[in-house]
């Protein structure tokens, strides 16, 4: 194999001329005769049976150069990366200038490469100091929750429906006198209060008894998300079959003993503090540090290929992709439902999807500048970290899985440039 390697006019593009020997390709074309012959079916032969020059002669000599290009070109391109040290970064467009049975098969390839950096002002970049302070309503909030968190549904028999009760109903929907999907439901727990129905729908629900009937109407919302209902006047049929409210307990020192491992409600409350106070000094340290990467990249310039912004946006919709199975969705009906395509999205995610990228690339020249390095023994504990967290202890491939320990290295360094940026940094 011979390869020519030329820089096209485009900023961080190349183009690859590959030549494989003929011998080569005749033996490719062997292969997938070989692999394809049981299929040909031509007079005078038993299916499958046919020699190879016999087939070339009845469907024509090219009948098998595309599938023995596909079965040496995809080696031959990553050979030749491999071996011009090619940091390639976009999908090749192939083209092929010569391909014929005893003659060198050759083509070309047009891949983008990763850029580099260039660097401006990255030591004593300036930002304001952030902190957060923990307040008695962040410790009277918190103490809530767990007081919800804790209280017990009772049956009120007794009154009307009141805000802040949970009212379980039957309720069913009707637009222009006709019931519409998905507007039905029998034994529906409704927490008056919530705001999770139509706006209006739960301020008619208060003042109703238990097993009492009665329409409410109200008007979907302009933007709702299903465009046969948004803004259309709306009528349910509600009963009311159970009303419950929620009984909160007492915060006091009981309540401590029984939620924590406290004996007072001082005690339980000093633990809240102390640990929303690590949440935010957590919280202040990464912002801190999204603030300093982001006035570097101000100052950095690169031309970043278009092929790597593609493969950003289509991982950012992969992993909303996943978020969304998580809670039993699937892409296509959330894109239904906001009435966008992929395509749409990923415009949406291209400034994100750039911004992220150029960090990438101003933290990479930074190690580059800096001579940041991560040693074995980090390298090592990070490992051993790892394989615990996946139970893969004593799995030996796995620990010394070259890809493995070179995605915790770039790890490592990244985490070292980060912390290099805000010790040089001037925080006011």
């Amino acid at each position: 194999m011979n390869c020519k390697v030329e820089k096209t006019k485009n900023a961080n593009e190349v183009k690859l001329e590959i030549t494989i020997e003929s011998g080569k390709f005749d033996e490719a074309i062997k292969k997938v005769y070989f692999k394809s012959a049981k299929y040909f079916n031509i007079p005078g032969f038993r299916k499958g049976k046919a020699p190879m020059q016999i087939v070339e002669k009845y469907y024509g000599k090219e009948i098998f150069y595309e599938d023995a290009f596909n079965e040496i070109a995809q080696e031959a391109l990553e050979e030749a990366v491999k071996e011009n040290s090619l940091e390639i970064v976009s999908r090749p467009e192939i083209d092929v200038t010569q391909i014929e049975k005893g003659k060198d098969l050759i083509f070309t390839a047009v891949m983008q490469t990763k850029p580099e950096a260039e660097l401006g002002k990255y030591k004593g970049i300036e930002i304001k100091k952030i902190e957060y302070n923990v307040t008695d309503e962040d410790i009277e909030h918190e103490l809530k929750h767990m007081q919800e968190h804790n209280s017990r549904v009772i049956t009120i028999e007794d009154r009307a429906v009141e805000s802040g009760d949970i009212a379980t109903i039957d309720f069913e929907g009707f637009v222009d006198g006709k019931a519409f999907e998905g507007g039905k439901a029998k034994g529906h727990d409704l927490e008056i209060g919530s705001n999770t129905f139509i706006p209006g729908f739960e301020d008619q629900v208060i003042g109703m008894k238990k097993d009492e009937e009665k329409d409410i109407k109200v008007k979907f919302p302009d933007e709702y998300f299903s465009k046969e209902l948004a803004g259309k006047d709306a009528t349910f049929k509600v009963k009311v079959n159970e009303i419950k409210k929620k009984e909160l307990p007492e915060l006091d020192d009981e309540f401590a003993k029984d939620v924590s491992e406290f004996d007072t409600i001082a005690e339980l409350k000093a633990d809240i503090k102390a640990k929303q106070e690590k949440q935010n000094e957590e919280k202040a340290k990464y912002e801190t540090q999204e603030a300093v990467i982001k006035a570097v990249c101000e100052n950095v310039k690169v031309e970043i290929p278009t092929g790597m912004i593609e493969t950003e946006t289509e991982n950012m919709l992969k992993d909303m992709e996943q978020r969304l199975s998580y809670q039993g969705l699937k892409l296509e009906q959330y894109l239904q439902m906001m009435g966008k395509t992929q395509e749409d999205m990923k415009k949406e995610y291209e400034p994100q999807a750039i911004e992220g990228i150029k960090s990438r690339l101003a933290l990479e020249a930074i190690i580059k500048a800096e001579k940041i390095e991560a040693t074995d023994k980090e390298i090592d504990e990070k490992l051993k970290e790892m394989a615990k967290n996946y139970g893969k202890e004593n799995d030996e491939e796995f620990l010394k899985n070259e890809n493995v320990r070179n995605y915790i290295k770039q790890g490592i360094t990244s985490e070292k440039a980060i912390d290099f940026l805000v010790k040089n940094a001037k925080i006011k």
